[in-house]
């Protein structure tokens, strides 16, 4: 069925204000980062800075440790995005392929565990790694990451395992490969959109994360990027909003930069032509 015009235009216009509606905050954080003092007091802001500066980085690395950090985050997010990856492929396999009771029990305590609040988990997370002595650690927190993305990339996983096609699995056992033989050489390659998209999603999600790390890291160099950005607010509440710019610009960049690398990868459709009919 053809869409009318003026349903079009309503659908395009709807985007486009969905469209501003998400980018607003990003602009006006670029707008605020390049702003001097006098304009970022100004009674009447604008979006356009009439004298951009660079002094706003600048104070912002001279006030706090952002590479340390940042490489701190980096190493939180990017083990935490492995580890689960690699735990949730097999469990994502077996919970796809196999229909029985235990499958469906643990994907309905999949989709159960994303409701709970950080406050219920912190306490029991914070006395497993207390009697693990991983308190204060950039290891115990990867530990706590992966537990937190796990049950959504297992369900991520298991629905882009259900669009292989069964076909190449049974070719694959016909010609006496096994089950992890098959994981491997066969559905892993057609599961790379979905890996790579899991992936993400774990890594952005440890990458932005800030309860966990402000709880369980108390030394400051080892205190992650997202905690670091909260030493621009004073005590009693003002934020230093030049500096506090800067660095939260920074800090969301490489995610849309490597959002927009791997976007055609995670879209592109490589099951195409798998399956001849």
């Amino acid at each position: 069925m053809r869409t009318s015009r003026p349903a079009r235009v309503g659908q395009y216009t709807a985007l486009l204000a969905y469209l501003v509606f998400l980018a607003f905050p990003f602009l006006w954080l670029v707008s605020t980062a390049f702003k001097p003092p006098r304009e970022l007091g100004s009674l009447h802001p604008t979006w356009i800075p009439d004298d951009p500066t660079l002094a706003n980085f600048r104070q912002a690395f001279d006030e706090q440790p952002l590479l340390h950090a940042a490489l701190n985050s980096l190493l939180a997010a990017l083990a935490a995005a492995v580890i689960a990856v690699l735990i949730a492929t097999p469990m994502a396999y077996v919970v796809a392929r196999r229909r029985t009771r235990l499958a469906k029990a643990v994907t309905g305590w999949v989709v159960v565990s994303q409701a709970f609040p950080f406050v219920l988990l912190i306490i029991p997370l914070f006395l497993v790694l207390k009697n693990l002595r991983l308190i204060n650690s950039v290891p115990g927190l990867v530990l706590v990451y992966v537990v937190w993305a796990l049950p959504f990339a297992l369900w991520m996983l298991a629905g882009y395992v259900r669009a292989v096609p069964p076909e190449l699995e049974e070719a694959a056992a016909v010609d006496g490969a096994g089950r992890v033989r098959t994981l491997v050489s066969v559905t892993a390659p057609l599961l790379a959109p979905g890996i790579v998209a899991t992936g993400l999603f774990a890594f952005i999600t440890a990458w932005n994360e800030f309860f966990f790390a402000l709880v369980l890291l108390k030394t400051p160099e080892k205190q992650t990027l997202p905690v670091v950005l909260t030493h621009f607010i004073g005590a009693e509440g003002v934020a230093d909003l030049g500096p506090l710019a800067a660095a939260a610009f920074l800090a969301t960049l490489h995610s849309l930069v490597v959002f927009a690398l791997i976007q055609r990868r995670i879209t592109g459709g490589m099951l195409t032509g798998a399956v001849k009919s």
